[in-house]
């Protein structure tokens, strides 16, 4: 399992969030080991971008977006955790969505932390992978370059002209730009 590195997220949100399809995130946690194929996730910017976390400027809950490339960003929406990627070389706010996984290892797991037995509920929308993969606010800023990290994204395979992408799910204000990036087809990609 090759670990992605530094390099690979500090380039333009957008590039990262679409190269990212096909790559695999892995948590080992102390339950256990969960791992799923990343396929739907959607780009954020900083200033100019309604919305993203930093379309108003850096806060607390946000200042990760301005640092390192390639750590975890991890928030709360609707009582569920989200969970994210940083973008770009450092002072310039970005960050990945990861919105949907297809389950590979760890499923049993997967299925007794989200109380369901239906396969593609597992992961199929941001929350529900947060839970399946344990991923909560403890998980905030780690950095996810270290091969020795709890959580990391290594590479994985994937057909470039399966991808398509849309506006972004669940946002009030949007830019022009289609900044969600998805397998086209997959069954895990949430609805």
């Amino acid at each position: 399992m090759k670990v992605l590195s530094r390099d690979f997220y500090e380039r333009g949100t957008s590039d990262v969030a679409l190269t990212l399809l096909g790559k695999i995130l892995v948590h080992r946690g102390h339950e256990g080991l969960t791992r799923g194929k990343i396929v739907e996730v959607e780009a954020y910017y900083g200033k100019g971008d309604p919305a993203s976390r930093a379309s108003r400027g850096k806060t607390k809950m946000n200042e990760i977006m301005w640092g390192p490339a390639g750590r975890a960003f991890v928030y709360m929406v609707h009582a569920q955790w989200l969970f994210n990627v940083t973008t770009e070389r450092e002072g310039v706010p970005g960050a990945v969505l990861i919105r949907a996984l297809e389950p590979r290892e760890g499923i049993k797991l997967m299925r007794e932390r989200r109380r369901v037995m239906e396969e593609r509920e597992l992961t199929s929308g941001p929350g529900r992978l947060t839970r399946a993969m344990g991923i909560t606010r403890e998980h905030h800023g780690l950095d996810l370059t270290d091969p020795k990290s709890e959580i990391i994204i290594t590479e994985g395979k994937f057909e470039r002209s399966k991808i398509a992408s849309s506006h972004r799910i669940g946002v009030s204000a949007d830019l022009e730009e289609e900044l969600r990036f998805y397998v086209d087809g997959n069954p895990f990609v949430s609805k």
